[in-house]
């Protein structure tokens, strides 16, 4: 108690000293003792006093007798130093102001910097002081917020505050509570609104609502960023409510009471508003007339985002006025129209803009997500159903529909509902709380079927209904969680385990340029195979009506026949010159059911009798099976060889006995052969009458059986594709035959009709899975030929006839002389809106009942993305969407002027490049290339056009690019389009121009020949400067591999200055080119003359590895080897040192270009040395063992066949073998090579002991070979044209073969042994295969009658001799034997002749010596100019 005591002791004195008299006050004003930041005034209370409540707020109490008190304290504030900078809040309550109060408060807020906020409660302000704090707050410019609360300022006064604040703008916020300014005190607040920007908060509590409409319309209409809060009070009911809130943070106002034209004008300040994103007038009475106005606010607004129209009494009228909106509105994304009173009609109109009724029709609103309706007063109806099946049917956009408290809708209208959700990927969301209709199993079942469907159904919400009530939802919501569910884990391959079946469709391409029959042979085919009771599917007539045939254009034609389980397409190709570029798309792929009938007429033209040349007919022929040659190269793979069958038409004309027919018959078996092993031909070439069925009877029995026999060989499908066809024609038949089917309708059909195709989970990993293999099922439809797919066009093609006849071949065919006519098309550019136009016009018939079904299902912008994509034509900027585009096939070829270079200089460098197929005898660039790669290069110059300056122009069958100083021609070439000729004038170095092709032009020219290998050339430069026609530079062009070849094969030291000769080319006897030559240094970039020299460096290096020769470090080779301190660190240290070697290896590089001629010397140095150790290599095989019957035959001995009057190096030995000659080689020391004129032996045949004694030495032989090519060895040039390309005849005999770059892979087949490299270890194995192969020569050459020494002399030109020097023998030539008579010395061949039985017997003959006569010159004697 005692402390209690002391506590309230305490708090009493406490409150006493804060509790001060006026004169306290004033004392410390005065004296500045306080430092005040809040004040509050209280008058007319009964005691004046003050009550300091904080150090720096005081509450002021002045009694009505010391009134005159509020107006010295005013004064003295005003005064204070430091009053009028520490006050920031004043607050006057009760204040009965006079005139001279206000201007001393004006006093006070001039003097004062940081007075914030004001505050007049219950105060009195008559019109002249009004009028004075409204000149204050004008000319003020430091208040933020201003209140008046219960102070009676009225319209009046709210007039004048909004005058003042017209001209403020420092206030931020203006409050007027419980105070009636009335409608025309509220309009001039909305006036100022309008001029002020700087008004963050308005709160504004009037009498009346109707305050509310003018003050938030001037906010909307001005687009304020001002919060606005309206309220309403009533006296007489003690009452109030909101009206108007607008939340600036969120952008959302919501309006709770509002008249009709107050609604109206609200509606009207939103049209071009941007603040507001959501208006809620849930429970606002609207009427048709606000929803007129609303109309044009849907239209104008793009800020709105989502509307809230719920309980807003709304009907039909107001809502096809909604609905009006929304067809231009492109922002609403939410529309909330539950609880209103509009029926079926307005729910129809809702729906309108969010439905498609065709698939070309675009749907007119995208944006809208979200939209409900419904209620307990509303009546959908039949009408409404309808409407809502057909939007759910045809809407990808919206996310969200509800349908609350429906009572008109049955149970089986919801079945229908769910049922169209089948194929609804788009809704997520669907609401029916309190819907009447969802009751029942049989809608449970449906609810569960369709989410089995429809994965993408992430709610349905059913609260209130009777399914709910039941308690059957629980079902609903497992089965909504399992699609929801992702398990990465498991991982099912839906295709893995589907059975595999026999593919039922098989494709008949028939080929043939024009006039060849192609259209009437059809016809007779179709006409057998209707008349064999085969159903015919698509009625396709055989003969056109005459008016239609003669406004038709022709394409190409595409016929379907059923043969029991087996359908045939025939696709007719059109010979039309200009479809020959789209016949690339037509080509099938991998393991597609296909053959090919190439159909070639025997006359030029079928009105006339003038028979085709064999020249003529060959040509038709070879194009039609290079094309297929070439499609099938360009294949990933191809599982057989494409089958051929030929047809020759018109055969009724011609006389069979004649010379011109047998000529013919010679020239097709010439093709076949050309073409045998590239493609499967049929044995029988049919000769027929295209008109007669009769006549065609044995092709269509060929065809049908044909057609069995290629599905049985081609890879298998899944039995999905076979269920597939079905299920497509079925889709086709219910949308009225429609030919193009959208890759979404596609999705949608797997996902309802084809459960293995089915998406059973939202997972985006499972989504990407699933479309990865629907993707996978149509390329194989495709492959098959059921279907046409390119996937960048997301569609699928299943009407062939349509697609290639309608639509490609008239795409294809425009009138190109009608389009540059035009004033939009200049030079083959045309915009796309003129593109588009002239595509209607001319895919438009003029006849009624004529006209294209094209545009029935694809409109000209389709139709021109179709172009696009299939690079019929292409954007000349492809980053500007308006973009013109080029038109390939619009192209014109220039007639007129002589091509020349724009400007020729001295320093110019010409650089030639001809590009051609490796084999392009059998296959070429196909029509579609050309026009592709002009595409393909626009878009890679456009992108450097900024970095380089480049330009591009186009011709017909030229593109022509400048950039960076290089003027550069692609020209294609070949009468048949099988080459390409890069020429270039340029001002750069010849490397820095062919690095230009090589890394702008090639890439894009390989890209485009996947496949195909093209072969480089290099141009003579005589005709790139003079753009001589391509006609004459056809010989004038060197292959760059032979080039490099020949660089590699000559000498070292004579690299460098190794020239390439041209021959002469003449017109008529006219010439047109002189023979010239150039070096093939200057032909060569420095890229490709360094590959050169660094093939020469590794395969001296392999040789030196192989002949064991010492390590040399001053013989400039760059050895491989293993190096520690080369090695980089991983650390800033070992970077640094890492760059330090790229750096010193450029400069050596440098170096090395610098001085090739020293490097070259360098190279022939080596040579020498590796020549010296070769010979003393052979040396040491040819006397391995000099006691072997004394060296009585030669050791180094080869065989030649003779082929077409021509010697030919024998590689390989093989049992049977005939037409053999032996032939040896002298074996001077250091000088082996092949003796000239030598007759040699005959061998009737080789037989296996042959093969067994001589394969070992056949392969030392061969390596030696190959060595002496490496270096330059002359023993190859003496055998001169005998030696072939040995990279074919021994590959087989190397276990790992090698590129050995200089002289070709001529020891590819030379391992383990080595007759030429002594091995260690293999010592003893090489004597052993020497010594069978020299047994068999002496055993040989006895049985032939050859063992005495004349014999052997005039057989092979070879005399037995010994050196002098260290007793060594050899067989030597004629040559040698003069020339080298102080270094050898004749010697008798002993011969051993015995009998059996008999004692052997020992007979001396002096050796066969030849003299040659003095007569005889020394140059006739020289085996080769480079042995003296």
């Amino acid at each position: 108690m005692h402390v209690l005591s002391t506590v309230l002791v305490s708090s009493a004195m406490a409150s006493n000293q804060n509790l001060r008299d006026l004169q306290w006050l004033l004392h410390s004003i005065q004296t500045e003792t306080l430092t005040l930041k809040s004040i509050s005034f209280h008058l007319s209370q009964p005691t004046s006093s003050c009550h300091q409540q904080t150090h720096e707020s005081i509450h002021i109490n002045i009694s009505t007798q010391t009134h005159f008190q509020f107006s010295n304290i005013l004064t003295l504030l005003s005064s204070s130093s430091e009053t009028r900078f520490s006050l920031h809040n004043l607050e006057f309550h009760q204040v009965e102001w006079d005139l001279e109060e206000v201007k001393n408060l004006e006093i006070l807020l001039d003097n004062s910097s940081n007075v914030k906020r004001i505050e007049f409660r219950k105060n009195r302000l008559n019109f002249q002081c009004m009028d004075g704090l409204a000149k204050i707050l004008k000319k003020n410019g430091v208040i933020k917020e201003i209140m008046f609360s219960e102070s009676r300022i009225g319209s009046y006064g709210a007039g004048l505050i909004a005058s003042a604040l017209k001209q403020n703008t420092c206030l931020e916020e203006l409050q007027i509570w419980e105070d009636s300014i009335g409608s025309k005190g509220a309009e001039e607040i909305s006036k100022m609104i309008e001029a002020n920007s700087t008004l963050k908060l308005l709160t504004i509590f009037d009498s009346s609502s109707i305050t509310a409409t003018p003050l938030i319309s001037a906010v909307l209409a001005r687009n304020r960023s001002m919060e606005v809060h309206v309220w309403c009070g009533e006296h007489d009911k003690n009452t109030s409510s909101k009206v108007v809130e607008f939340a600036p943070e969120s952008s959302t106002l919501r309006i709770y009471r509002l008249t009709a034209s107050g609604a109206c004008r609200v509606a009207c300040a939103l049209g071009w508003n941007t603040t507001v994103k959501c208006l809620d007038l849930t429970g606002v009475r609207l009427k048709s007339r606000w929803a007129k106005e609303f109309r044009s606010v849907l239209e104008q607004n793009r800020s709105l985002k989502e509307v809230k129209l719920s309980k807003t009494c709304l009907k039909n009228k107001g809502v096809v006025y909604v609905a009006a909106g929304l067809f231009k509105n492109r922002t609403l994304e939410i529309l909330n129209l539950d609880d209103n009173q509009f029926n079926g009609v307005g729910i129809e109109h809702l729906l309108c803009p969010l439905t498609r009724f065709s698939a070309l029709q675009i749907q007119a609103n995208i944006t809208l997500k979200s939209i409900t309706f419904g209620g307990k007063r509303s009546n959908i109806g039949r009408g409404g159903l309808i409407a809502i099946l057909q939007m759910l049917s045809s809407n990808q956009t919206v996310t969200r529909l509800g349908i609350y408290e429906d009572q008109s809708l049955k149970p089986q209208d919801f079945i229908r509902i769910f049922k169209s959700l089948e194929k609804n990927a788009s809704l997520k969301c669907l609401c029916l709380q309190g819907c009447r209709g969802v009751d029942g199993d049989l809608v449970l079942k449906t609810i569960m079927e369709t989410l089995q469907v429809n994965p993408w159904i992430e709610e349905i919400d059913i609260a209130r209904t009777p399914l709910q009530i039941c308690g059957k939802a629980e079902e609903i919501y497992l089965k909504l969680g399992q699609n929801a569910k992702y398990e990465p884990e498991v991982e099912v391959d839906l295709l893995k385990d589907m059975p595999m079946t026999v593919p039922k469709s098989c494709r008949i391409f028939i080929c043939g340029q024009e006039f060849a029959g192609k259209t009437t042979l059809c016809s007779s085919i179709s006409q057998n195979l209707s008349s064999s009771k085969l159903p015919y599917i698509e009625q396709v007539k055989t003969l056109v009506n005459p008016v239609e045939q003669a406004i038709k254009t022709t394409g190409m034609k595409v016929k379907t026949f059923k043969d029991e389980d087996t359908k045939l397409s025939i696709w007719n190709l059109g010979g039309h010159h200009d479809l020959f570029s789209v016949h690339d798309l037509m080509f099938p792929g991998h393991g597609s059911a296909s053959f090919f009938v190439i159909v070639s007429s025997l006359f030029r033209k079928p009105n006339n009798k003038e028979p085709k040349s064999p020249s003529e007919l060959e040509e038709d022929l070879q194009y039609w099976l290079r094309f297929i040659v070439s499609n099938s190269k360009r294949a990933d793979q191809q599982c057989m060889l494409p089958n051929v069958t030929m047809v020759l038409t018109h055969h009724d004309k011609v006389d069979t006995s004649s010379l011109d027919y047998q000529n013919t018959v010679t020239v097709v078996q010439r093709v076949r052969d050309k073409f045998e092993g590239y493609v499967d031909f049929y044995p029988t070439v049919f000769t027929v009458d295209a008109r007669s069925s009769a006549s065609v009877s044995k092709l269509t029995h060929h065809i049908r059986k044909t057609s069995k026999t290629v599905l049985q060989r081609v890879p298998r499908v899944y039995e999905l594709c076979n269920d597939l066809i079905t299920i497509l024609s079925d889709w086709r038949s219910e949308n009225h035959d429609k030919p193009a089917m959208k890759w979404q309708e596609f999705s949608d059909l797997c996902q309802i009709r084809v459960p293995s195709l089915r998406v059973q989970s939202r997972s985006n990993h499972v989504v990407k899975r699933v479309e990865m293999r629907r993707k996978a099922v149509a390329t194989c439809l495709h492959r098959i030929g059921e279907v046409i797919y390119f996937e960048e066009l997301e569609f699928l093609i299943l009407d062939f006839q349509w697609f290639c006849g309608e639509v490609i071949g008239q795409i294809v065919k425009l009138n190109a002389r009608k389009m540059n006519s035009s004033e939009d098309v200049n030079g083959g550019f045309v915009s796309r809106q003129e593109l588009e136009k002239i595509l209607r016009g001319s895919l438009h018939s003029q006849i009624p009942g004529m006209g294209s079904k094209i545009f029935g299902n694809l409109d000209a912008g389709d139709l021109v993305n179709m172009m696009l994509k299939l690079e019929l034509c292409y954007k000349q900027d492809p980053s500007d969407p308006e973009s013109l585009l080029l038109i390939p096939s619009l192209l014109e070829e220039n007639r007129t002027r002589t091509p020349r270079w724009q400007l020729i200089t001295s320093d110019c460098v010409f650089a030639g490049r001809h590009l051609e197929c490796h084999d392009s005898s059998h296959m070429f660039l196909t029509p579609g290339f050309f026009p592709k790669l002009q595409v393909q290069l626009h878009n890679k110059i456009i992108g450097l056009k900024s970095q380089h300056g480049a330009t591009y122009s186009l011709e017909k069958h030229l593109i022509l690019i400048n950039i960076n100083g290089v003027h550069i021609r692609v020209e294609l070439g070949g009468q048949l389009g099988y080459y390409l000729d890069v020429l270039a004038c340029s001002t750069k170095n010849l490397t820095e121009t062919v690095k230009l092709f090589r890394e702008l032009l090639y890439p894009a020219i390989q890209n485009l020949c996947h496949g195909l290998t093209l072969t480089e050339h290099v141009i003579r430069p005589e005709c790139v400067k003079n753009l001589t026609p391509p006609r004459y530079r056809k010989t004038q062009c060197v292959p760059l591999p032979q080039l490099k070849q020949a660089l590699l094969s000559v000498p070292a030291d004579s690299m460098y200055d190794y020239q390439h000769t041209w021959s002469p080319v003449s017109d008529s006897g006219r010439p047109v080119l002189r023979p010239g030559f150039d070096f093939a240094r200057d032909l060569l970039s420095d890229d490709d003359f360094r590959e050169v020299l660094h093939r020469r460096y590794n395969d001296l290096y392999d040789l030196a590895v192989e002949l064991q020769v010492p390590a040399d470090n001053s013989d400039g080779l760059n050895h491989p080897q293993e190096d520690e301190s080369g090695k980089v660190d991983p650390s800033f240290a070992g970077i640094a040192k890492g760059v330090e070697e790229v750096i010193q290896r450029l400069k050596i590089i440098e170096m090395e270009i610098r001085d090739l001629k020293q490097e070259i010397q360098g190279l022939r140095y080596y040579e020498h040395r590796l020549l010296t150790e070769l010979h003393r290599k052979v040396d040491y095989l040819t006397n391995y063992n000099i006691q072997m019957e004394e060296r009585k035959v030669p050791n180094m001995f080869y065989f030649v066949k003779t082929e077409n009057y021509s010697r030919r190096l024998v590689t390989n030995m093989i049992s049977g073998m005939t037409a053999l000659r032996l032939h040896m080689l002298c074996e001077f020391r250091g000088e082996m090579h092949v003796v000239e004129d030598q007759i040699g032996c005959e061998m009737m045949q080789i037989d296996n002991k042959a093969v067994v004694s001589l394969a070992p030495y056949m392969k030392g032989f061969m390596k030696l070979l190959t060595f002496a090519l490496k270096i330059g060895a002359h023993i190859a040039a003496g055998m001169g044209e005998m030696i072939p390309d040995l990279s074919r005849e021994v590959a087989h005999l190397a276990g790992n073969p090698l590129m050995y770059g200089a002289a070709g892979v001529a020891a590819a087949g030379a391992i383990g042994v080595a007759s030429a490299g002594g091995r260690r270890g293999r010592s003893t194995d090489i004597q052993q295969d020497m010594k069978a192969a020299q047994q068999w020569v002496v055993d040989f050459l006895r049985e032939r009658g050859c063992s005495t020494g004349k014999d052997i002399a005039e057989k092979f030109g070879l005399w037995r001799v010994r050196y002098r020097d260290n007793g060594q023998v050899a067989w030597v030539c004629r040559r040698h034997m003069y020339t080298r008579s102080n270094e050898i010395l004749e010697i008798l061949l002993v011969i051993s002749v015995g009998n059996r039985g008999s004692k052997s017997q020992h007979t001396e003959e002096k050796d066969y010596l030849f003299c040659c006569s003095t007569n005889i010159h020394v140059a006739q004697m020289l085996v080769h100019p480079d042995y003296p």
